[in-house]
Formats: C-alpha cells, structure tokens, sequence
C-alpha cells in the first residue's frame, strides 16, 4: 500500500503532538525532525524534504499556530496544505484536448516502467469519455512491442496503427494522417524505451516531435524505483520537454517518495497513477486527496468514483429490486463480491477510509482478503439450485461444497449463517429502517 510507512511515522509524530495541548517552540522542532526522518526513509529526495520541513517549521511558528486553542490541529493543517502545495496544488493537471482533432499524446520512458500498458490505459480511458483514440506502434526496437501493443490496445477496444519496416517519426506522421482521415481525435503514440536515459533515445524523440506537431509528452516512470525515477524525469525534462508524468506501480511502493520528489524536481505536474496491472487500474493524480491519504485521513472522493466505475447500474437495480423482494440468493452476494473486487479489494478500500489508513495492521487486511476469495470459492463450488436457494444445502452438500471450494465445513457453515443474517436485515429493513442499521454493525462479529 502507498505510503503505509510514511503515513504510519507521520501519525506517530502526530499523536505525540496532540499529547502536548499548548506547544513551545522545542515541541515543533521536534516534531519536524520526526517528519524529515520520515520523509527521508520514504525516499524523498533529500533537498525536497529539507525544503519542505523549513516551509512547515517557519508557518508553524507563527502567531497563529502558537496561540490557537488546538495548536497540534494548526501544525497537521499546515502540513496537509504544504504536501499538496509540493505535489501540485488544489487542482488535478488535465491534459487538453484541441478542438481541431487529432491531439497528439507522445508517451516516453524507460524500458520496464509499463509504458505500452499505459498507452492503453490512457486510450481506454478516453474511449469512456467519448472520444475516438488510436494506438501508434513506433517501438520498432523491442522483440514483439508491437505484438504486445497490438493485445493490450484490442483489450482496450481500440484501434492501433503500425507500419512495418519504417522509422518511428514515419510512423508517427502516417499515423496523424490515418487518424484525420478516419476521424480519430486522440492519437497516442507508444515510443521505444531504453535500459538507461542515453542520446539515442533522446534523438528519436525529437525526431518524431519534428515529423508531428505533439501536444502533450508524457513520461511513464516507475514509483518503486524512488530516486532514480526522479532522476529520469529530471534528465527527459531536460532533454525533450514534459507536460506531465504517469507514475506506475503506486499500489507496490510502499514509501511514495518518487510521487512526493518529482513535482519539486522536475517542476512537471503528476498527471496519472497507474494503481495496479488492469487496464482500469488508471486514475488521476489529486494531490489534495494525495495528502490525505497520506495523512492518515482517508480518501473518500476516490473510494465513490472507485463504487460509481464498478458499479453496473443495471445490475445494483436489478439487486436492489431483489433485496426488497426477498429474492437475494448467492449469486448476487457473488456479485457483491465481484464489485469489491473491481474496486480494489478489501486492502484498498480499507487505505481509503478516513481513520482506518495506517491503523489496521497488514494481517487484518490480508485476513480479510483470504476470507473474500474464501467466501468466492465456496460460493462457485454450489449448483446453480443451491446457489438460488441455499436453504436446501444439507451436510451431505456442505461436505461436497467444502470438498470442491478447498475449504472446511464449518467455512461453508459461516457462510450460510452470514447469509441469513442478511436476508433477515433485508425484511427488517422493509419493516423498520432503524432496527436495520443496528443489525448492520454486527453482521459479521
């Protein structure tokens, strides 16, 4: 999980503060070596870090904080603020879309940091709002990058243009007349990569900036690798120009320095996070929601987008009507399953709730997905009779069911047990909508 280390050395810090009521100015020093130390571990970029704690120290000493009546909530403010100023500001970078079609997304960086997923990531993306996109294949280098985009960009349901034997920039410029020709609005061109930042990577770049007019550059950089990610960004900034970076692999860097360096370093925006290996595992980078992830505060604006894009409509209606006609059988708590999935799992939810981040420990959470793929496998080793009407599961069943699912009886007996408390809350709620809520908090004690 992103940040886990840092956000649980800043609660410590934190806490610590709280305890004190009044501060003197010895206590906020203190407290900002914590925070550096915290930052440094995270593998933040040491003169971001120093930067950062003088800014938080200096405002913290202040008239304001200093005489407040809940100076510790001052000093936590203060932080969140100076993390979302460092990161990027209130506002998410976008990137703009001409009016006269096609924009043109050149996406570079190094061999290994994900960038031809990404290119479909970022096209599935905008095929959901509605636009046309097409996938260009100009890594001629790499054995079977083309095949592999080719895959990907057919999984993401869009067209990719490739042209054998030709250079990349030729590529690159047939590409921009195919897609005027047929009415392809945004054009994404997956460009080859390289072990290490080196001129010949730099050329080809250039060469295909100077063959089309590209809109948008943006570096597909790796979080895990801390510094030297930031170091990248620094040198392609320097080399070809950036308008944003896509930072991959958040959900496997448990540190986060490289989100929290490459804003400073580069002075390039983080436009994308690439949160984990589908090709829907794409959001966009909030640094206020960043912050407050990292803060230990949760991060709810994320968590509904995350409900409302799993989410089929059809079927939470289709749900809904059968919960209210007493019909909910274990296909649709199958379905239920399936949507948290979609959403990131129990460990991803759980790093998004406000006060929960940092606070549950990593067993609880791998408990908790060991029990959801439990829960589903049991659920799959039922008939489809058993499944719509799971009062007929006897123990000769539950033997076969938790022979077949890889599990024990008594799992196949909590199971059922916690699927007649939901059908019991779903007739109570029709009832008495309060007796209802009560019901829930202790549903699966």
């Amino acid at each position: 999980m992103a940040f886990e280390s840092l956000t649980e050395r800043l609660s410590a810090a934190f806490k610590r503060l709280r305890g004190k009521g009044r501060l003197s100015e010895q206590d906020i020093k203190d407290a900002m070596r914590e925070v550096r130390i915290a930052l440094l571990e995270a593998d933040v970029n040491y003169k971001v870090a120093k930067d950062f704690i003088k800014d938080v120290t200096e405002r913290s000493l202040g008239a304001d904080v200093m005489e407040s009546l809940t100076p510790a909530q001052q000093v936590i403010k203060i932080v969140n603020e100076e993390l979302i100023k460092l990161m990027g500001g209130d506002e998410p970078a976008r990137i703009h879309i001409k009016s006269k079609p096609p924009t043109v997304i050149m996406m570079c960086g190094l061999q290994g940091a994900g960038k031809t997923t990404h290119c479909a990531k970022l096209a599935k993306r905008f095929k959901k709002e509605g636009h046309r996109p097409l996938l260009v294949a100009c890594d001629i280098y790499r054995p079977a990058a083309v095949d592999q985009l080719c895959i990907v960009g057919e999984a993401a349901g869009v067209g990719v243009f490739k042209m054998d034997g030709a250079k990349p920039e030729e590529i690159a410029a047939a590409a921009v007349r195919h897609a005027k020709d047929h009415g392809d609005d945004i054009v994404i061109i997956d460009t080859a990569g390289r072990l290490h930042v080196d001129d010949a990577l730099m050329q080809e770049l250039t060469r295909i900036k100077q063959a089309v007019e590209v809109d948008e550059t943006l570096l597909v950089i790796d979080a895990m690798a801390g510094q030297d990610a930031v170091n990248v960004a620094r040198s392609f900034g320097e080399q070809t120009g950036l308008d944003g970076v896509i930072l991959t692999k958040l959900d496997g860097d448990t540190r986060g320095g490289a989100a929290l360096s490459v804003r400073a370093v580069t002075g390039k925006p983080i436009k994308f996070t690439g949160t984990g290996e589908k090709l829907d595992d794409l959001e966009v980078f909030h640094a206020t929601r960043m912050a407050s992830r990292i803060l230990g505060m949760g991060d709810v604006l994320t968590l509904i987008e995350r409900a409302q894009d799993a989410a089929n409509q059809k079927q939470a209606e289709e749900t809904a009507r059968r919960m209210m006609e007493n019909k909910f059988d274990m296909n649709d708590m199958l379905a239920q399953f399936e949507q948290i999935k979609k959403m990131g799992g129990a460990s991803a939810l759980i790093a998004m709730i406000p006060g929960a981040a940092g606070k549950v420990d990593d067993d609880a959470m791998d408990a908790s997905e060991r029990e959801f793929r439990r829960m589903k496998a049991i659920i799959q080793s039922m008939t489809k009779a058993e499944r719509e009407k799971p009062s007929m599961i006897d123990p000769k069943r539950k033997r076969r069911i938790a022979a077949g699912s890889g599990t024990r009886v008594e799992d196949v007996n909590r199971l059922l047990r916690q699927f007649e408390q939901m059908t019991k809350m779903m007739k109570q709620l029709k009832k008495n909508p309060k007796r209802f809520q009560r019901g829930m908090r202790g549903m699966f004690r």
